[in-house]
C-alpha cells in the first residue's frame, strides 16, 4: 500500500481528517468540473455549495476520517501524485500554532502554555485541544491554524496536549480592533445596489422583511465604530443568510453581503477581513452566497 495512505488512515483512526498534498505543500488541484469554483464549492467551505464530487478537491474542505473515501479510485490517483499528508486541524478540535522561524519559537516559550511540539523544517508546531478561527501573520512568521485551514502532517511531537489558552485566541482577535480612518480601512467607492426582487427571484420572503432585516443589521455593526465589528457582521451574516436555507434561491445573497461588507468597511474593518467575516457568517449558516 502506498505509505502515504496507509499513514492517513492511521491518522484517520485517530479522529484526524486528512488530505494528500502535492510538491511544494499544496493541496491537489481542482478537477475540471470543480475548477474555479463551478461546481458550488463543498459544504463547509467559504462558499458552500452542492459539490458532490468523489475527488479531494477544495483543500481543507474534502479532508475527511472515512476510510472508504480515502481508498476510493479518484483518491487513490491523488494519493500516487501526493508528496505529504495534511489534516484539518480545526475538523478535529485542534489548533495548530504555527512558528516559522527561531525567533518566532523563542517568543512562543516565553509567552505561551506549554503543550504538544512537532519540529518543522524551520521552526515547531504548537498544538492545543481546541478549535477557534485562524489567521495567517498574527505576529512576524506565526500562522494560527484550526478551522478553514489544513497543516501538513509532520509527526506524533512531543510532550502533553494542552487546551487552548486565552493568549492564542487572542492573536487572531486582534484582527476585531477597528482600524482609524485613514490607517488602511478600504471605504467603498460607491453604495452597493439595493436588495430587490430582480436579484432574488427564488426568495420565499417579503421584499419588507429582507429590508427590514437588513437594516437592523447594517445598525448592530454601525453601533460598533472602535472595536467588534468584524464579529458582529460574521453574527448578522450567520442570522441573515440563515433565513434562506429553505429557499430555493436564489436570494441575491450577494447584494446582501455587499451591504454588510460596505457598513464594516465604514467603521474601519479592513475589507479582507470584513470580507472574510462575512463569508464565515454564511458558511456557518449552510447557505450560499447567490
Amino acid at each position: 500500500m502506498n505509505p502515504l495512505l496507509q499513514l492517513a488512515l492511521e491518522l484517520a483512526r485517530l479522529g484526524l481528517p486528512v488530505l494528500p498534498l502535492r510538491a511544494g505543500k499544496s493541496p491537489i488541484g481542482n478537477c475540471p468540473a470543480c475548477r474555479k469554483n463551478a461546481c458550488g464549492g463543498r459544504p463547509s467551505m467559504k462558499v458552500p455549495g452542492p459539490c458532490v464530487c468523489p475527488a479531494p478537491c477544495h483543500a481543507w474542505a474534502a479532508a475527511t476520517t472515512d476510510p472508504a473515501v480515502l481508498t476510493s479510485p479518484p483518491w487513490m490517483r491523488a494519493w500516487r501524485e501526493a508528496e505529504a499528508v495534511a489534516y484539518h486541524p480545526g475538523g478535529a478540535g485542534l489548533t495548530v500554532v504555527d512558528l516559522d522561524h527561531a525567533d518566532a519559537v523563542a517568543w512562543a516559550r516565553a509567552n505561551l502554555l506549554p503543550t504538544l511540539t512537532v519540529a518543522t523544517t524551520r521552526g515547531e508546531h504548537w498544538v492545543y485541544r481546541g478549535a477557534m478561527a485562524s489567521a495567517n501573520k498574527v505576529r512576524p512568521d506565526v500562522d494560527v491554524k484550526s478551522l478553514m485551514q489544513y497543516a501538513r502532517w509532520l509527526g506524533y511531537g512531543a510532550g502533553v496536549m494542552a487546551p487552548l489558552p486565552d493568549a492564542v485566541r487572542a492573536l487572531v482577535a486582534r484582527e476585531e480592533a477597528n482600524r482609524p480612518p485613514g490607517d488602511g480601512a478600504r471605504v467603498a467607492s460607491s453604495p452597493p445596489p439595493p436588495w430587490s426582487r430582480t436579484v432574488a427571484a427564488g426568495c420565499r420572503h417579503t421584499e419588507r422583511y429582507i429590508h427590514t432585516g437588513l437594516q437592523r443589521g447594517l445598525a448592530k455593526i454601525a453601533d460598533c465604530p472602535e472595536s467588534g465589528a468584524g464579529s458582529q457582521a460574521f453574527g448578522v451574516a450567520r442570522f441573515l443568510a440563515a433565513q434562506h436555507t429553505r429557499c430555493p434561491g436564489p436570494c441575491g445573497l450577494d447584494t446582501i453581503a455587499h451591504h454588510l461588507i460596505s457598513a464594516a468597511v465604514s467603521v474601519g474593518v479592513p475589507h479582507d477581513y470584513a470580507t472574510r467575516a462575512v463569508d464565515r457568517g454564511f458558511t456557518a449558516a449552510g447557505a450560499r452566497a447567490a
